[in-house]
C-alpha cells in the first residue's frame, strides 16, 4: 500500500497549487523560452521549499520566536533570482535573458543577498513584518488581488479587513522607516531624514526643491522615500522591485493582467474600495517589458521614490497606536485598466553626435501613467540643448533641459519650464530623435507614443505662478545615440530653448 501523505507533503502540495503561477511567470521573465522558464521555475520551487523548512525548523528551535522571512510568494521569486545566478554561474547563462545576465554580471543583483544594511529598503522592511501580516501587503499590492479574495485566502474577518490592510501598510512604513535610519549614509543624508520623513505622511506636503533634487540623485534616499509615502499609488512598485529586484515592474504587469483574466477587468467596487485601489495602482505601474528590465535594474526605486508624490489617503495610519510585532495586523480571526495615454508620434529629423560610451542594446519599450491626452506634433521646432535651426513662433515658455547622468545603456533628464502666463495644470511634450524611451518618470505622469513624449502635472504642483518654474526628472533607456529631444511644448504652445 502507498505511503499516505504527510502533513508536510499536504502544505507543500497547497503550496505548489497557490504559488506555481507567480513563479513561471517571473521564471518566464527571466528566460528565453518557454522550456528553460519551466525548468528554472521547479528548480527555483523546490529551493524555495528548503528555505521555507530550514526557516520553519529555526522557528521550532528558538521556542516559536517571531519568524523573520519573506511570505511565500516573495520568499519563492526570490529564489528564482538566486537560480538564475546559479545558472549563470555553472554555464546555462544562454538559458536566461540576455538583460538579467547582464545585471547577474553587472555587480547590482549582489545587494540584494549582500550584507543586511545594504539591501534595499523594501526587501528589508518586508522581512521585518510579521509572516501573515507581510503576505497580506503582497498578496494585496503586489499581486493585484481583490480584498475579499486575500481575505478568504488569509482567513481574515471581512468586515475589518480594509482597517488591517491600512494597518499593515502602516506597519510596513514603520519598519522600512527604521531600516531607512540603520542605513550607513552620509552627512547629507542623514539631514534629510526628519523631512523625508515628514514630507511623505502627509498627502498635501509639498516636497521641498532641495529634497527633491536630492532623491533625483540618492538610491537610498529615494528608495526610503518610494516606501514611506503610502498614498500615490507606488507601493506595488516599490515592494516589487524593492523585493524581486530585476524585472519586479514587470512581474507586477503580469500579475495585474493575471488577476483581470481571472477575475475580470477592475471595476467599480463598493464593498471593496481597497481591492480596487490595489489594483488602480497596480494598472498605473504599466509598462512594457524590456525597456524596463534594464532601466528599473539600475536605479532600483531611484526614479520610483520622487514620483509618488501625494496622493489619496494613507499617510497617516503610522500616528496611531498599532500592533507589537508579537501580534500580527491580519492573523485569522473568528467571525483591492490602465490608464495610459497615447500621444501622437513625431518624425524625427537629423540626430546630434552619438556620445562616446560604449552601448548596450536595450529593448524597446515604454513607460505609463495616468496622463491626459498628449499634445499633437506641433508645426515649430525647438530644442532645450540642441535645437533644431529656423524661425519659432513666439514662445509662451521657455525650457531647459538637463542631461544628469548617463550610462552605457540609459541616463537620467531634468526637463525646466518657465511659463510666462500662471497655470491651471500643464501639459509638457516634446519629441526623441533617437528612439529613446521613458521608463520611469517622477513629479509628473508619463505617456510615450512612438518618439513623442508627455509629461502631465502631478495633484500637488498643478499650478504654476505666471513667470514660475515646473520641474520633472525621468530615467530613459537609449541605444547608439542619445541626442537632446526637440520639440518641447507646454498645453500645446511651443517652447523656446533657454
Amino acid at each position: 500500500m502507498p505511503d499516505l501523505p504527510t502533513p508536510k507533503d499536504a502544505a507543500e502540495a497547497a503550496l505548489f497549487s497557490e504559488c506555481w503561477d507567480a513563479v513561471l511567470s517571473y521564471a518566464d521573465l527571466c528566460t528565453s523560452g518557454s522550456t528553460a522558464a519551466n525548468q528554472l521555475a521547479r528548480e527555483a520551487f523546490a529551493l524555495g521549499i528548503r528555505e521555507a523548512r530550514a526557516a520553519e525548523d529555526g522557528i521550532m528551535r528558538g521556542a516559536g520566536r517571531r519568524s523573520s522571512r519573506l511570505p511565500r510568494i516573495p520568499l519563492l521569486l526570490t529564489a528564482v533570482r538566486t537560480t538564475a545566478a546559479v545558472w549563470e554561474t555553472q554555464g546555462q547563462g544562454h538559458k536566461l535573458d540576455p538583460d538579467l545576465r547582464l545585471w547577474l554580471n553587472s555587480g547590482k543583483a549582489a545587494r540584494y543577498v549582500g550584507p543586511p544594511l545594504s539591501r534595499p529598503i523594501a526587501l528589508r522592511g518586508l522581512r521585518d513584518m510579521q509572516e501573515p501580516d507581510a503576505a497580506l501587503l503582497w498578496l494585496a499590492e503586489v499581486e493585484a488581488l481583490p480584498l475579499h479574495a486575500v481575505v478568504r485566502r488569509q482567513g481574515l474577518d471581512p468586515a475589518a479587513a480594509v482597517e488591517e490592510l491600512n494597518e499593515v501598510r502602516g506597519l510596513f512604513r514603520d519598519r522600512c522607516h527604521r531600516n531607512h535610519l540603520d542605513t550607513p549614509m552620509d552627512a547629507e543624508c542623514r539631514s534629510y531624514v526628519r523631512l523625508l520623513d515628514a514630507v511623505t505622511r502627509s498627502p498635501a506636503a509639498d516636497t521641498p526643491p532641495d529634497l527633491s533634487r536630492h532623491l533625483a540623485t540618492c538610491v537610498e534616499c529615494a528608495e526610503a522615500a518610494a516606501c514611506l509615502r503610502l498614498h500615490g499609488g507606488g507601493l506595488p512598485a516599490a515592494l516589487a522591485q524593492g523585493v524581486i529586484g530585476w524585472g519586479g515592474l514587470a512581474y507586477l504587469e503580469r500579475r495585474r493582467r493575471a488577476a483581470e483574466v481571472r477575475l475580470g477587468p477592475a471595476r467599480p467596487d463598493t464593498a471593496d474600495p481597497e481591492g480596487a485601489a490595489a489594483r488602480a495602482a497596480a494598472s498605473r505601474a504599466r509598462v512594457r517589458r524590456n525597456a524596463l528590465l534594464t532601466a528599473a535594474v539600475l536605479v532600483s526605486g531611484l526614479a520610483l521614490a520622487v514620483s509618488m508624490m501625494p496622493g489619496d489617503s494613507g499617510g497617516d495610519t503610522l500616528a496611531r497606536s498599532g500592533p507589537t510585532d508579537s501580534s500580527p495586523v491580519a492573523g485569522p480571526r473568528s467571525t483591492p485598466p490602465s490608464a495610459s495615454s497615447s500621444a501622437a508620434s513625431a518624425a524625427p529629423s537629423s540626430s546630434g553626435p552619438a556620445p562616446s560610451a560604449n552601448t548596450t542594446p536595450s529593448a524597446d519599450g515604454a513607460g505609463s501613467g495616468a496622463a491626459s491626452k498628449p499634445d499633437p506634433e506641433p508645426q515649430g521646432t525647438s530644442s532645450a540643448t540642441a535645437g533644431a535651426g529656423g524661425s519659432r513662433p513666439e514662445a509662451a515658455c521657455e525650457v531647459r533641459y538637463d542631461l544628469v547622468n548617463q550610462w552605457p545603456d540609459g541616463f537620467q533628464a531634468t526637463v525646466t519650464v518657465t511659463t510666462a502666463q500662471a497655470l491651471d495644470s500643464w501639459r509638457v511634450a516634446w519629441s526623441f530623435r533617437d528612439g529613446q524611451r521613458v521608463d520611469q518618470m517622477w513629479d509628473a505622469s508619463l505617456a510615450q507614443s512612438g518618439s513623442r513624449v508627455t509629461a502631465t502635472a502631478a495633484d500637488y504642483n498643478r499650478t504654476v505662478s505666471a513667470n514660475g518654474t515646473l520641474t520633472f526628472g525621468f530615467l530613459a533607456s537609449w541605444q547608439k545615440k542619445n541626442s537632446a529631444p526637440y520639440a518641447f511644448t507646454l498645453n500645446g504652445k511651443t517652447c523656446t530653448a533657454s
